[in-house]
């Protein structure tokens, strides 16, 4: 059954990358095992060395693919899509990412027959947008939405290759919490609200 047809845009949430680094990734070799495939179109139009996309997929956490490659079935993260990612959701075969620069965003839409989900409100822990609402690295969003899903340690085990990835889980540690406890999309934006009218 669909969640309920709710918009979650207020800036763009789209899946960004950067901000890559060098810790060790001994517990991010558990996120492959009895996890959620992970698959990312990777755009190739920011900065390789701070991607943490490539980082993803050198540690064999996601399937980097050509942008052309879209898969046929699985759930899309798109900041555009007036649906945000719930936990009622039906588990989809896999999660699809765009990997791009938030410049490239209206450049790099997919089409196909994935199901579209937006984030709700998270801030970034990232060291280029620390704080910023929605600008989340492509690590940040697939994190996000595992949890969101129901397997914050998959969503940890993905973060660990970064050493600021504990940064997210910490800043977003209540909103997380809420949304994967939600009953359903109307829910989750019911909770989103809520951080969006708090004074910044």
């Amino acid at each position: 059954m669909r969640s309920p047809g709710v918009c979650t845009s207020v800036s763009k949430p789209w899946v960004l990358a950067s901000v890559t680094d060098d810790t060790s990734s001994e517990a991010a070799a558990a996120a492959g095992r009895s996890r959620l495939p992970l698959s990312i179109l990777y755009v190739g139009d920011d900065d390789p060395d701070k991607c943490t996309a490539r980082r993803l997929s050198k540690f064999d956490l996601a399937d980097l693919l050509p942008p052309t490659h879209v898969p046929h079935d699985g759930l899309l993260l798109d900041p555009t899509c007036g649906y945000t990612v719930a936990p009622d959701l039906p588990r989809p075969d896999r999660i699809v990412a765009v990997d791009c620069s938030w410049e490239s965003v209206d450049a790099n839409r997919v089409s196909g027959n994935l199901t579209s989900r937006a984030l709700p409100y998270l801030l970034a822990g990232n060291p280029i947008n620390f704080g910023r609402p929605f600008a989340l690295t492509t690590v940040e969003a697939l994190a996000a939405t595992v949890y969101i899903l129901g397997d914050a340690a998959h969503a940890a085990a993905l973060l660990a290759p970064f050493s600021w990835g504990h940064t997210f889980l910490e800043l977003n540690e209540e909103p997380l919490e809420r949304y994967a406890a939600a009953a359903d999309a109307a829910a989750v934006i019911a909770i989103q609200q809520e951080y969006m009218d708090r004074p910044r």
